[in-house]
């Protein structure tokens, strides 16, 4: 077991830049994979002749394929190796999506669909990992930083599927990524630094039982988990549909296009880099406030002024900076708990958050079918509502909580701000 002193020189050696890259490169091309299918769902549809919440499908069961893997697999890496689980999973994500491209009917495809979700948890594993490997004062610019690249992959994502999707088929894409995983794992195994954080020897059956005193527990967990599934939802509720608005009147554009539009998620995915280092300065939950109206407007924005192309860049550009933001604020309060419940932490919010997602892939899909653009956009603006509501009445606990926190004044400045205060410990297991 490595002591502090001796973690605190692994991390100076281990955070720096260039394994940072290697680890934000790795979640942006893993995390890809949930990605694809979204400029894709029109071809879909039309290459096995099925209706649009049929197809809608696809990405419901990877959201839940997802969830299942949060739960199974994410702390699993608080017990073994955690560069030997991220290659492990690579692996098995390849042979998932290669199922997906050889699908020879929409019921294998969304099987395929869900067991890509079940093993595309590689994020969910690499970025806790990195959050250990960073110093403290320095927790808030690597998860960032890391959560970055994840979010240049999703929106770069969606643009070589959108283009792949037009000019090869939608089956190339999985072929391709199923490669681009291989090549990964192998790659990973090398460049990845070695895990020798100290494990858990407790059961397997006892991490999963923890995961609901953590939530129980914890009050920030319960918030970022709360606005985490409402952001998520009204986020893919406009996603899950915009192949479908980009194909009707007035626009009449292909995949291609509709993959273009993730070129705007590259500004959302650069400010986490600015969250990130402002977290390990201030109050991070004053990000999620700002996030939250910045997200409600750009719906606004859509709704009024969407039938106009400039409308709805402006506003998905909004909608992606205002959802990553609320992100890095979330997961840099979420490395302000116990380091020692860091993956099953991750694994509760992460979890809620997808199926946040799951639910507005449901949504955004039944909005379009009973009203068109008022019914994505209608549904969206509620649950941002309902966040905002959250978000306010939230507050008073989450004052009271840090007040009664008599440890607060050790606490360094940044995301911690009372999140990582506690003068009772948080349910972790006996054993560690």
């Amino acid at each position: 077991m490595l002591t502090e002193a001796a973690l605190d020189e692994t991390a100076r050696r281990t955070s720096s830049k260039s394994t940072v890259t290697v680890m934000a490169t790795a979640c942006g091309l893993s995390a890809a994979n949930l990605i694809y299918a979204q400029p894709l769902l029109a071809v879909m549809g039309r290459s096995f002749a099925v209706s649009v919440n049929q197809v809608g499908l696809i990405l419901m069961l990877g959201m839940l394929g997802y969830a299942l893997g949060l739960i199974l697999i994410v702390p699993l890496g608080e017990k073994y190796n955690q560069r030997s689980l991220i290659v492990l999973m690579l692996c098995a994500v390849a042979l998932a999506l290669a199922l997906m491209a050889a699908a020879p009917t929409v019921a294998l495809l969304i099987i395929g669909s869900f067991l890509v979700g079940l093993t595309s948890i590689i994020p969910e594993l690499i970025i806790p990992f990195a959050a250990r490997l960073a110093p403290s004062n320095e927790r808030g610019r690597v998860v960032g930083t890391v959560l970055c690249g994840l979010l240049v992959g999703t929106p770069l994502a969606s643009i070589l599927s959108g283009f792949v999707g037009e000019h090869l088929g939608w089956r190339t894409m999985y072929w391709i990524a199923a490669a681009m995983m291989v090549a990964l794992a192998v790659v990973l195994r090398f460049l990845l630094p070695n895990d020798r954080c100290a494990k858990s020897e407790v059961s397997y059956p006892q991490l999963l039982g923890s995961l609901w005193g953590l939530l129980r527990s914890e009050p920030v967990l319960q918030e970022i988990s709360v606005l985490g599934f409402l952001v998520y939802g009204s986020f893919t509720v406009f996603w899950v549909t915009l192949s479908f608005i980009l194909e009707t009147p007035p626009y009449h554009y292909g995949s291609d296009v509709v993959g273009l539009f993730g070129l705007v998620g590259i500004a959302g995915a650069l400010a986490a880099l600015f969250v990130g280092k402002f977290a390990d300065r201030r109050d991070a939950r004053h990000a999620n406030g700002v996030a939250l109206a910045v997200i409600l407007l750009s719906f606004v924005v859509m709704w009024l002024t969407g039938q106009k192309l400039i409308g709805l860049i402006i506003g998905a550009l909004l909608l992606d900076l205002g959802a990553q933001s609320n992100q890095a604020a979330n997961e840099a309060r979420l490395y302000g708990l116990h380091p020692a419940a860091w993956n099953r932490l991750n694994t509760v919010y992460i979890l809620i958050f997808c199926l946040g997602g799951s639910l507005g892939s449901v949504l955004g899909a039944f909005g379009w079918s009973i009203a068109r653009w008022d019914g994505v956009y209608g549904i969206a603006c509620f649950m941002l509502l309902v966040a905002l509501v959250f978000y306010v009445l939230h507050s008073k606990r989450i004052r009271q909580w840090r007040a009664s926190a008599l440890c607060l004044k050790d606490l360094p400045l940044g995301p911690k701000d009372g999140d990582a205060a506690r003068c009772d410990p948080i349910p972790v297991l006996e054993n560690e």
